[in-house]
């Protein structure tokens, strides 16, 4: 790994973990990409570099979602018991998400992702807001019925699910933005944990590996994009907290369609280099 590749990773992580603690999300957006271009770059073959990408990228979410969670919990903006269940649940699916995804192309997968995350940009550009007056219901149930879907897809895809998890919660779930928000952060420290054993477990003894890796996660690549990232997720979750609720929701949308394009390859195919 070069001097640049070094640098670049500590940048990226700066970008991550600001985005995890203002959105409420993991980051996958922006890391994915730079570690796949890192490792290619590398010689890694690409078919083993985007699931290193989706199995490193968990191992990051971990301390940056643990980071965001905190910031968000003194605030006030996070229900514990529906991140639990939640975020339990989620765990479950994310480790089987993993093993799956070892099994099956990550073209056709990145694909079928960004039409999800699309539709659901579009879905929660479109919907009437809950009220807000209203006030989630404690649900379990209910709760655990969502965290295991979206907990299998953020397995394969390798994220911490609260791109997905924040639409639910708001749409669905009825949560105000900012509980939504922190309630996704907390909840991703669960379903990175599931994804990343997943990628661990599933990764061991894979040829083309890059040197140091466990697995399907790269460990020098954690830790220059974990350093950064910690750090970062405090500003971002402060930062959050000083949006109006509107605000910060046409922000995640805005994030929704850019990482949805970016999964399909639009940008590619238009020769964008975003």
């Amino acid at each position: 790994m070069s001097a640049a590749h070094v640098i670049i990773l500590l940048v990226t992580g700066l970008g991550v973990g600001f985005a995890s603690g203002l959105l409420g999300v993991g980051g996958c957006f922006i890391m994915i990409p730079v570690q796949y271009w890192v490792y290619t770059a590398m010689g890694v073959p690409a078919a083993v570099a985007i699931k290193v990408a989706f199995g490193t990228n968990l191992f990051v979410v971990l301390p940056t979602a643990i980071s965001g969670a905190s910031a968000h919990s003194k605030k006030g903006a996070v229900w514990w018991k529906a991140a639990l269940v939640l975020g339990l649940c989620g765990m479950v699916g994310a480790f089987g998400g993993a093993a799956l995804a070892a099994h099956l192309p990550g073209k056709a997968l990145k694909i079928a992702f960004g039409a999800v995350i699309l539709a659901g940009g579009v879905r929660m550009a479109t919907a009437r807001p809950p009220k807000v007056e209203e006030e989630p219901k404690d649900q379990p149930w209910l709760w655990a019925a969502w965290g295991i879907p979206i907990g299998i897809v953020t397995g394969i895809i390798g994220i911490g699910g609260g791109v997905l998890m924040v639409p639910v919660m708001t749409l669905a779930l009825r949560f105000k933005i900012h509980n939504a928000v922190g309630t996704s952060t907390a909840l991703m420290i669960f379903t990175s944990i599931g994804g990343l054993v997943g990628y661990i477990v599933n990764g061991l003894g894979v040829a083309g590996l890059p040197p140091y890796s466990l697995g399907y996660v790269n460990l020098p690549s954690w830790l220059m994009l974990a350093v950064t990232s910690v750090g970062a997720a405090q500003l971002g979750a402060r930062t959050a907290h000083l949006l109006l609720a509107k605000q910060l929701k046409w922000v995640f949308i805005a994030v929704m369609f850019y990482m949805g394009l970016k999964m399909i390859g639009v940008f590619q195919w238009l020769g964008w280099p975003i």
